[in-house]
C-alpha cells in the first residue's frame, strides 16, 4: 500500500509540474532572467507548494505532539522523519550554490528532470545522468573525507 501511495503522490507531483509548465526549461529560465523578460509564474507555483507543504508539516507536527509516547507515524503507519537541522554551514551553502548554478544553467531541477525523463526527452535523461554522477562523486568525497579524518585522529 505505501508503494501505491508513493507512486500516486509522484504522479500527482509530475502532473502538477507539467500543468504549471515547470517541466519546460525555457519557462524556468524565464523566471531566472531578472534583467530580461522575467516570468513570475514559478514564484506563484513555489508559493502554492509552500502553502500545501506548510499544511502537511503542521498536520505531522500536530500528530507528533498528540502521540508523544510513540514514534511519529504517517496515516499509513510508516515512520515520519521531519527535518531537525537548523544549522547553516559551509556544506549547506556550497551545496545550495552548486544546485542553483546547475538549475540556472540547465533550467531543470530534479523533479522536472524525472518528468522529462519519463516523457522521453533527451535533456531529462542527460540531467538525470549528471545528477546521478554528482551524487556518486559526493558519496566518494564523503568517504574520502571520513577516512582522512579518521587517519588524522589516530
Amino acid at each position: 500500500m505505501p508503494l501505491f501511495f508513493s507512486g500516486l503522490a509522484g504522479l500527482i507531483f509530475g502532473l502538477g509540474l507539467i500543468l504549471a509548465g515547470m517541466a519546460d526549461p525555457v519557462k524556468v529560465l524565464g523566471f531566472l532572467d531578472l534583467g530580461g523578460a522575467w516570468d513570475p509564474s514559478l514564484a506563484l507555483v513555489m508559493a502554492g507548494a509552500i502553502a500545501v507543504a506548510s499544511g502537511a508539516f503542521w498536520f505531522a507536527r500536530r500528530r507528533q505532539r498528540q502521540y508523544q509516547h510513540q514514534h511519529q507515524q504517517s496515516l499509513l503507519g510508516l515512520p515520519i522523519h521531519l527535518p531537525t537541522g537548523t544549522q547553516i554551514d559551509r556544506r549547506l551553502i556550497i551545496g545550495s550554490l552548486l544546485f542553483g548554478m546547475g538549475w540556472g544553467i540547465a533550467g531543470i531541477c530534479p523533479g522536472p528532470a524525472l518528468v522529462l525523463l519519463g516523457g522521453g526527452f533527451g535533456k531529462g535523461a542527460l540531467f538525470v545522468l549528471a545528477m546521478l554522477v554528482g551524487m556518486q562523486v559526493f558519496t566518494w568525497l564523503e568517504k574520502f573525507y571520513a577516512s582522512t579524518a579518521k587517519q588524522s585522529d589516530q
